[in-house]
């Protein structure tokens, strides 16, 4: 079977995780973060609403990872997000780190902000 290579255009994607880390663009990120198709940084977690605000004119979806386990984001999060027209998806960490890689190599505007496992 012949396999293809996903190509992300200069996009920054997610290479993996393990218990409290990310790899992202090679690069081994500690604790929470967010990661958009320029770039990563460490992300405040649910508290930490105003960096996820700043992506709205950037981005039309945000996976939202809660670690390990599929958990519901608190509802302060959930109403700014729709306050602001910013899509979210609420998924556990790895599903999320594999769906924002899949609609990044599709050129699509989305973010992570990703608890560790």
């Amino acid at each position: 079977m012949r396999m293809t290579e996903i190509s992300f255009s200069g996009a920054t994607p997610i290479d993996g995780y393990g218990a409290g880390f990310f790899r992202v663009a090679g690069q081994v990120m500690e604790g929470a973060i967010l990661v958009t198709p320029t770039g990563a940084r460490r992300w405040g977690g649910y508290d930490d609403v105003d960096a996820l605000l700043a992506l709205v004119d950037d981005i039309d979806v945000v996976f939202i990872g809660t670690g390990s386990e599929v958990t519901h984001i608190p509802n302060e999060l959930r109403s700014a997000l729709d306050a602001a027209g910013l899509g979210a998806e609420t998924m556990n960490s790895p599903a999320a780190c594999r769906t924002y890689n899949v609609l990044l190599s599709e050129g699509r505007r989305v973010a992570a902000a990703v608890l560790p496992v």
